[in-house]
């Protein structure tokens, strides 16, 4: 244990609504402390950001029901087998979870027994930077090291590397994952040695935890030389279930940051993983994508060719095709491709493009050619193909005169091929 005033003055720490939690929970024989994300990024002078304040207690999941909800607020038993309680104050949610110790050990199915014994919690966490505790005053309480470690930017996993891992394979991922958040570095040794012993335990894990982990690793500041130490060690082939793009990886990074775009899990993902359509698929398949994040790596098709030299209209009629979105991840994707560096100007007006224009909506429909005498079915839809074909050759005109002439051709040319 060491004294921890320095956290006594964290934002996070002093709100009222923290406190009020902290205060119903600190008495009458029990003891409440924060633990977790919040302490850890605090120490290395990181935002807090999403994370959401954890708090460890000696009392019992009933106990903090009762407590919570005699004070007005609201009580939900989202983990109540293990021990996790989400408070609700003033439509903030806070996890409490009481102490605990682990009967058997097997992934997320572990067996638990509640206990007092702030320690024994501690030593059941996963890495030593995620295991520090801090009071109501801000007295920090570290048991397994973690304050060195956070010093050192060291991700070190707590005891026996290999026993933690056999506990929950997952944390070989989160090893490398915060590795590439918080570490500086190579890797610890023993933490990577005993993830490149156990990696076939990666094969026994749902595709929706893989997920899960290697889409926050991607957004991480050192996901670059992680992911690298990752496919020497035959773990990112692995989970990827083919070849690694890392310099795609990196330019994509690097030509986000040049355009003043956020980082993006599946644009990097697709950076990293999809060349040709299959590798999508692939993807989708071995991480368990949602649509969304499916659709937007098939939308890379073809992301060889573009290029600046196309021309400003060619980028419209891309724009056009694809929308903001998918835009920007194939011009990303085919930049970090080009051999083109980040500073690049051309590269850069032409993954800017949404910025400076917003593609219009094709100004007719169905209706417009109703009265012009096309009927309903496969002509109707020749009709709107070829007027929209025309109107995207014509430079997306807004003036109706154009518009009502190119409505007029497309219907008498469709109504003559009848």
């Amino acid at each position: 244990m060491t004294d921890g005033a320095h956290l006594a003055n964290a934002a996070w720490l002093k709100d009222a609504v923290i406190g009020r939690l902290l205060a119903l929970l600190d008495r009458d024989g029990e003891e409440s402390r924060v633990v977790g994300g919040a302490v850890r990024n605090a120490l290395m002078g990181l935002p807090v950001g999403e994370i959401v304040v954890d708090v460890a207690t000696t009392a019992v999941p009933q106990e903090v029901i009762r407590r919570v909800e005699a004070a007005g607020f609201k009580a939900k038993p989202t983990g109540i087998e293990h021990g996790t309680v989400t408070a609700i104050i003033d439509g903030r949610p806070f996890e409490v979870t009481t102490l605990r110790e682990d009967i058997e050990t097997f992934g997320r199915k572990a067996k638990v027994m509640f206990g007092r014994d702030w320690k024994a919690d501690a030593e059941r966490r996963d890495f030593t930077i995620n295991a520090l505790s801090v009071s109501a005053d801000g007295k920090m309480y570290d048991y397994v090291g973690g304050l060195a470690d956070i010093a050192a930017r060291r991700v070190r996993f707590i005891g026996d590397p290999k026993a933690r891992i056999a506990e929950d394979y997952l944390r070989i991922l989160r090893f490398f994952r915060f590795h590439a958040w918080y570490g500086i570095g190579a890797p610890d040794a023993d933490g990577l040695h005993a993830c490149i012993a156990a990696r076939s335990g990666l094969e026994t894990l749902s595709r929706e935890r893989v997920r899960m982990e290697m889409l926050k690793l991607l957004l991480a500041p050192h996901a670059t030389p992680t992911l690298a130490v990752m496919a020497e060690a035959g773990i990112l082939g692995a989970v990827l279930g083919g070849v690694p793009l890392l310099a795609s990886f990196e330019n994509t990074a690097k030509a986000e940051a040049a355009i003043g775009a956020e980082p993006d899990a599946a644009r990097r993902l697709g950076a990293l993983g999809v060349y040709v359509m299959e590798d999508a698929e692939r993807l989708s398949q071995r991480l368990r994508l949602s649509n969304a994040e499916f659709e937007r790596l098939m939308a890379l098709e073809y992301w060889w060719r573009v290029r600046p030299a196309a021309g400003e209209h060619a980028a419209r009629v891309l724009l056009y095709q694809l929308g903001p979105v998918s835009f920007t991840d194939r011009v990303l994707v085919a930049w970090s491709r080009s051999g083109a560096g980040a500073p690049d100007r051309s590269w850069h007006e032409l993954a800017t493009l949404s910025q400076r224009w917003t593609a219009p909506r094709f100004p007719l429909k169905g209706v417009d050619f109703s009265s012009r005498g096309v009927p309903k079915g496969p002509e109707m839809g020749v009709a709107l193909r070829a007027a929209e074909q025309a109107w995207i050759d014509a430079g997306f005109p807004a003036d109706r005169a154009v518009i009502d002439a190119i409505a007029d051709l497309a219907a008498r040319q469709t109504l003559a091929s009848a």
